[in-house]
């Protein structure tokens, strides 16, 4: 028997008045060792404005290290507001590696690494009870390594010519919490800004690609279209920019997320 629509669409809260939206925005753009991330003011800028836009408070913090940033999350998941919305987003933009974002202080590929696994650590249903059934939205903007996204193909039916891989591996986040017996980890929805082990692109006038084109999608779409719909329209925009490829991972969603649901 089929579920009616409604309970696969996440419930919002109404009315919009009495509901507490918030947001989190990490940016780092001055490094003790890594270059300045020139442009990414306008990212934080241009973000900012469309989570705002959205009807989310945005809790902005920039230049931290690793800890600084595990800090700030553990904060904001503490956040009493949490249990009057119906939604987060969590934005994150600096230098990275394919372990994880780079703290202030980071040299390299080992040290001041904030590893991804933080993020749902701190947001997960055990931890953050107040998001339990709620959409959990992870925007990340980082190089996942320094290979370029773009490999030259043929068409020779050649078996010795290399396939791509698949770099996809969806890690297993299902277990159940003893006391109430939820899975620990669900209602995420991560779109991250290349693929694993490639490097993402920003232009120090304009930004980060893939946030202006996030913004543009948003903009135009969050309208009427449920979110992992716009996330796979922000993906379809690269398809003639074969350097970088956003890449949707880490999506526990059960439900559709419309930002603007009886649209």
């Amino acid at each position: 028997h089929c579920l009616p629509l409604s309970s696969q669409i996440y419930p919002i809260h109404l009315p919009r008045e009495t509901r507490t939206r918030r947001a989190l925005l990490i940016c780092n753009i001055e490094f003790e060792h890594l270059s300045r991330r020139n442009g990414a003011e306008v990212d934080v800028e241009g973000m900012t404005k469309l989570l705002e836009g959205l009807g989310y408070v945005v809790d902005v913090h920039c230049n931290l290290t690793s800890e600084g940033m595990a800090t700030v999350m553990k904060d904001f998941a503490d956040h009493k507001e949490h249990w009057t919305s119906d939604s987060t987003f969590l934005v994150f933009m600096s230098h990275g590696v394919r372990a994880g974002l780079c703290g202030t202080k980071s040299t390299g590929k080992t040290t001041d690494i904030l590893s991804l696994d933080t993020i749902y650590e701190k947001f997960n249903n055990k931890c953050c009870r107040a998001l339990l059934h709620k959409p959990k939205v992870v925007i990340i903007q980082s190089c996942r390594g320094g290979n370029t996204g773009s490999v030259m193909v043929s068409d020779s039916a050649d078996p010795a010519m290399p396939t791509p891989s698949s770099a996809h591996t969806i890690p297993a986040g299902l277990e159940d919490d003893a006391i109430c017996e939820v899975h620990l980890e669900s209602d995420f929805g991560t779109l991250h800004s290349s693929t694993p082990d490639t490097v993402s692109w920003r232009s120090p006038v304009t930004g980060s690609i893939f946030i202006q084109r996030l913004i543009e999608q948003f903009r135009n779409h969050a309208c009427n279209s449920d979110l992992q719909e716009i996330f796979r329209k922000v993906q379809y925009s690269f398809e003639k920019f074969p350097r970088q490829l956003p890449s949707q991972e880490r999506t526990t969603m059960l439900r559709k997320f419309y930002l603007f649901p009886g649209h």
